[in-house]
């Protein structure tokens, strides 16, 4: 085997060809909520209602999501995700009509809602590894920094294509693109039978305990959540602040590339961080990357407030986005750890659910501060959210360290004698 750690993962036969479906169906993830903002507060005129129907979308994904990745884990990837994306497929062409032919607000609400069936690509890929590098810690650790990197990089490549397409053609432009790129995607992945993990759906009838437990109640898992959705705030404000401090300078078209910048830093740092061998204990690692990502996040908003250059905004972006993939890392690492077997996709997808309803109260939040307050001040969300992370990942840590002394200083039952 190679010794590059990212290569050992490629040596894997079947993995290659699953990484591609599923890069391709990501992309449009990060295009999505870029071309609606744009195309909405284009033709509307209101970013804060472009922020409040993404909001709105994400919130509906929020809730139907971890339903979908409960059907994948009973029934498969390929059985599931396919008609998922086609119902997702119809709400995105809805909502460009809905635009289009200048249909009420409510419309549009409804529309950006029923893509909420849009299937967890990134959890069914993590799922995939998980099952394939069964018992190699090190591996997986490695394979979860190439999700990371693979989301960011989407992400880096997502807003640039969303606003170049708007900016370019028309303002539907970003999302039919995706549209075709989502379906696309999935139906490539899907049809790689070969890697995808077995359904979990063979449970003793007699046994409803495995049925009816909620994955909330397992230890831990619910400050996990909340520190997802702490840091999904922060990419939220960060998105639609960002697109109005460009519009405000006069260089809408250029919101893309400056996002994609954030993005590039996060994608560097989590490949540098899958090659490199983990030390220490995951709790403590998890709360260092916070700290770190709350610490740069306080980079964009001096930059906007001592310079009010784009380009000085550009650079701070890229220094803050290399603290959030390591952060991301640690947490989903934590969240497979702490997920029964045979629940992994829908472990992940309430991680993502976290992190996508922190987003679309990021992207509310910052809305708001950018029509009330300025798009100055509007980058004290980003900062305000990352502070809550910080502080939800120390309470964490602290906690189990808490309960790891109790069970050491807890003593020993006493013997009892069998002697008659």
């Amino acid at each position: 085997m190679p010794h590059n750690p990212y290569s050992r993962l490629f040596a894997i036969p079947g993995a290659t060809a699953f990484t591609l479906g599923n890069l391709v169906a990501r992309l449009p993830m990060g295009m999505f909520s870029v071309s609606a903002v744009i195309m909405i507060s284009g033709v509307r005129g209101s970013y804060a209602l472009a922020g409040a129907v993404t909001a709105t979308g994400l919130a509906a994904t929020a809730v139907v999501a971890p339903w979908t990745a409960r059907l994948v884990d009973r029934h498969g990837q390929a059985r599931v995700a396919v008609p998922a994306t086609l119902v997702a497929a119809l709400g995105s062409l809805s909502l460009v009509l809905c635009v289009r032919y200048g249909a009420p607000d409510w419309t549009l609400f409804a529309s950006y809602a029923a893509t909420a069936t849009t299937p967890n690509t990134g959890g069914m890929s993590r799922a995939r590894w998980a099952h394939l590098l069964k018992g190699d810690a090190r591996a997986v650790h490695t394979a979860n920094s190439f999700e990371q990197a693979a989301d960011e990089l989407c992400f880096m490549l997502g807003p640039v294509l969303a606003a170049f397409l708007c900016g370019t053609f028309f303002p539907q432009a970003g999302t039919l693109i995706g549209v075709v790129l989502l379906v696309t995607g999935v139906l490539v992945f899907a049809a790689q039978r070969a890697t995808e993990p077995p359904p979990h759906d063979r449970r003793d009838p007699t046994d409803t305990s495995a049925a009816t437990k909620s994955l909330l109640r397992a230890r831990g898992m619910p400050a996990l959540l909340i520190g997802f959705l702490a840091t999904g705030a922060v990419f939220g404000s960060l998105e639609v602040v960002t697109i109005a401090y460009a519009d405000g300078q006069g260089h809408k078209a250029a919101a893309g590339v400056v996002l994609a910048l954030q993005a590039a830093g996060s994608c560097a740092a989590g490949l540098v961080y899958g090659a490199a061998k983990p030390r220490g204990s995951l709790g403590r690692r998890h709360v260092l990357c916070a700290a770190a990502m709350a610490a740069v996040m306080t980079l964009p908003l001096l930059a906007v407030a001592s310079t009010g250059s784009l380009i000085v905004l550009s650079v701070a972006l890229l220094c803050a986005g290399m603290a959030t993939a390591p952060t991301m890392v640690t947490a989903m690492t934590l969240v497979q750890r702490r997920t029964p077997e045979g629940r992994l996709n829908e472990g992940m997808t309430l991680a993502v659910t976290g992190l996508l309803g922190g987003i679309a109260c990021g992207a509310a939040c910052g809305g708001w501060a950018v029509e009330h307050l300025g798009t100055a001040a509007g980058y004290g969300v980003p900062v305000a959210a990352a502070c809550c992370a910080l502080l939800l990942s120390s309470a964490q840590a602290c906690a189990t360290s808490t309960r790891a002394r109790l069970r050491r200083r807890r003593p020993a039952p006493p013997h009892v004698s069998s002697a008659v």
